[in-house]
């Protein structure tokens, strides 16, 4: 697999698992179908688009490519015509958005390094493509992002697979292998820290509860 075709695939999964995210979490405010379509786009390409404007590849692929609007949209009204019962609803916006956290961070971090950015300002972009679209969505919806909320480890798990993708780059043995294993590194890390309430240090003497 070319180093092109695994950043596309890398990419259509990620807009594909956000935008189901993104969908879900429309179905749980009560959108209409033109409102869930609209979140899941955004949540789907807003970490893409910013990693693409950043880099700069223009125009970008999100938008000069009819695939990844296809799929977004795809997803967003295979969720408004399948949506399970809301009560299930909040754990599958979870799970959906950790993978599509892992795919953007990912997809990020390797196209950085491609275009030429260095090891350190490839994982901050990755970290940004990743959480740009959880960010979008929750935006969105008048909520804080997931990234900022304590308990969340949302950027740390991110950073942790673009250190997967540059270790394998230094190393000449990035391919489809250590793109998943990045993917699985993220998203393992973001369950167990959701189960487990992981966060972030917090100033001294605040309280949580």
């Amino acid at each position: 697999m070319t180093a092109s075709t695994l950043s596309l695939v890398l990419d259509l999964c990620g807009v594909f698992v956000f935008a189901l995210s993104g969908a879900l979490a429309a179905v749980l405010r009560k959108l209409d179908i033109v409102g869930v379509v609209v979140v899941a786009t955004v949540a789907a390409i807003g970490g893409g688009l910013l990693r693409d404007v950043v880099l700069p590849d223009v125009p970008p692929p999100v938008l000069a490519d009819w695939r990844y609007v296809a799929v977004s949209t795809a997803a967003a009204v295979l969720v408004f015509f399948f949506h399970p019962q809301v009560g299930r609803v909040t754990r599958a916006v979870r799970v959906f958005d950790a993978a599509g956290l892992g795919f953007f961070a990912v997809s990020g971090t390797s196209k950085a390094l491609a275009f030429g950015l260095g090891p350190v300002p490839a994982m901050i972009l990755g970290v940004i493509t990743g959480c740009g679209g959880g960010v979008l969505r929750d935006v969105l919806l008048r909520e804080i992002p997931l990234v900022l909320r304590t308990g969340e480890l949302y950027a740390v798990t991110a950073l942790a697979g673009a250190l997967v993708v540059v270790a394998g780059d230094a190393l000449g043995t990035y391919d489809a292998p250590t793109a998943a294993i990045g993917v699985g590194v993220v998203f393992l890390l973001r369950m167990v820290a959701l189960r487990r309430r992981w966060s972030a240090p917090l100033p001294r003497g605040v309280d949580t509860t």
